[in-house]
């Protein structure tokens, strides 16, 4: 994988004018699963932000699909970001709409398709994630598990190059967690879709990560395969996946 779709060079994020990350380098290539980990605090949700152009970095550049995310016009970043899409940790659907209705809505906004196509092509991402029969379901009516799947046929909509998750098994139960992770394996291997994944989650990560990069101290820590982070000679890496259940 040599094709990069996200870079960090010299970025730190934050709020207010302290960094909570600083002199972060890293790259994300296409068609690969990453995760972002550490323990609660360490800035990774924080970097997120700033790559996914919520959060302005106090230095350094974010790059996206090959573009300066932050030099550009809102206009032109809001079309980049249209090749992105996002899972929140919160599935943030609609509550008083049906789950086909909160799936179909960024084609409904951005698109001028007609209606029948915007329908089946959310029939079809809802399929994808397991969820055929429930499109006419109100979000609350279906479990934690079905609306984070719900969020992810959302999110994937638009057809993105990257799919961007924040604790996305957060609060399920290991057999749900499980069945989120193959959905983000089948984005993947199925539609070729770069996934870019925040958690802690350790069986999550064992089971999905391609690399992993992890923070901690303010800084990057390690990055490298799952097996390569578990025989770290750094402790805290190592402590992370050795000193917790798994």
């Amino acid at each position: 994988m040599t094709d990069v779709v996200v870079t960090c060079a010299g970025v730190a994020v934050g709020y207010g004018e302290r960094p909570v990350l600083a002199d972060i380098d890293l790259e994300i290539h296409r068609g690969e699963i990453v995760t972002l980990l550490g323990g609660s605090g360490c800035g990774k949700t924080t970097l997120l932000r700033a790559i996914t152009g919520l959060l302005r970095p106090l230095a350094g550049t974010v790059t996206l699909l090959g573009e300066d995310i932050y030099a550009l016009s809102d206009d032109d970043r809001r079309a980049l970001l249209h090749r992105t899409g996002m899972a929140f940790q919160q599935d943030a659907l609609f509550s008083a709409m049906s789950i086909v209705d909160n799936v179909a809505l960024p084609l409904r906004e951005v698109t001028r398709l007609p209606e029948s196509v915007i329908a089946e092509m959310a029939r079809i991402k809802l399929a994808l994630v397991g969820l055929s029969g429930l499109e006419h379901r109100l979000p609350a009516s279906l479990s934690g598990g079905q609306r984070k799947r719900a969020a992810l046929a959302r999110a994937s909509i638009l057809d993105p190059e990257i799919i961007f998750c924040d604790e996305p098994s957060a609060g399920l139960d290991p057999v749900v967690a499980a069945e989120l992770d193959d959905t983000l394996r089948r984005f993947r291997d199925v539609l070729g879709v770069t996934v870019v994944v925040v958690t802690h989650e350790l069986a999550s990560i064992r089971a999905i990560a391609d690399r992993a990069i992890m923070f901690g101290d303010g800084r990057v820590l390690a990055v490298g395969t799952v097996a390569e982070l578990e025989r770290s000679s750094d402790e805290g890496v190592y402590g992370f996946f050795h000193a917790r259940a798994s």
